[in-house]
């Protein structure tokens, strides 16, 4: 008689706080036999980190691995971890994939999901999210009202995001790091850059919050945010 095929959950795992998991994905991550993650080449996993101290013994652990260069992973790192779950679940395991924020939102979990989808079940548990972590921390209301919310990647060009802010009452501009001297340089031409709040490492005991125009470009993490726009963003300030 065949196996049943195992249960692939994507965890969001929330920003950093192990204090924000949801009591879903804590329940969840205490029962599968298999744990997986991302994580760099080198070093150990963040979104581990966030729930290391429910992770036990006698479950087995998958890191998949990524390398930190510039640009987006190459196509085979998903293949290859999408391959390495489908064994898993092959033998009737069950998996936690960990995801730092909420799966969906940028979340590497995206890449694995679309590769399985279809042929297995997979169970989403969303967790709170980088944006609304930053926006917690900084103290701000996001949007309010009829106001739009537009989320902008820092990695496009000035152009493609001049034309987004545009569009916004609101925009949180993520993914800044070594893209933060592109985006002041942006806010200042557009009027904008003493209407932007600057969050790092948010809900994080290392976390700040600060005037995106106090910061020194050089000092930005990757995984970093800009809110820009609304009242309550410039009251902040």
């Amino acid at each position: 008689m065949p196996v049943p095929s195992g249960r692939l959950y994507g965890l969001g795992v929330g920003p950093g706080d192990p204090e924000l998991l949801t009591l879903k994905a804590l329940r969840l991550l205490r029962a599968v036999p298999v744990v997986a993650y991302p994580a760099p080449d080198e070093g150990d996993s963040f979104a581990r980190s966030i729930v290391a101290a429910w992770i036990v013994g006698h479950q087995r652990e998958i890191a998949i691995r990524f390398s930190m260069r510039p640009g987006p992973p190459p196509v085979a790192i998903y293949d290859s971890a999408a391959a390495a779950l489908a064994a898993e679940l092959d033998r009737g395991s069950d998996v936690a994939l960990l995801c730092q924020g909420d799966p969906l939102f940028y979340g590497s979990f995206i890449h694995v999901f679309v590769r399985l989808a279809g042929r297995y079940r997979i169970e989403i548990v969303p967790g709170v999210s980088s944006l609304t972590a930053c926006a917690a921390a900084a103290g701000v209301p996001l949007v309010a009202h009829n106001e739009n919310l537009v989320v902008i990647p820092a990695t496009l060009d000035e152009a493609e995001i001049t034309r987004r802010l545009g569009e916004a009452d609101v925009a949180a501009i993520v993914k800044l790091g070594r893209h933060l001297a592109k985006v002041r340089r942006v806010l200042h031409q557009l009027g904008l850059l003493d209407r932007a709040l600057y969050v790092e490492r948010a809900t994080l005991p290392n976390q700040r919050v600060a005037p995106l125009g106090c910061v020194d470009p050089r000092d930005a993490p990757y995984f970093s945010m800009a809110l820009v726009g609304s009242a309550g963003i410039t009251d902040a300030i």
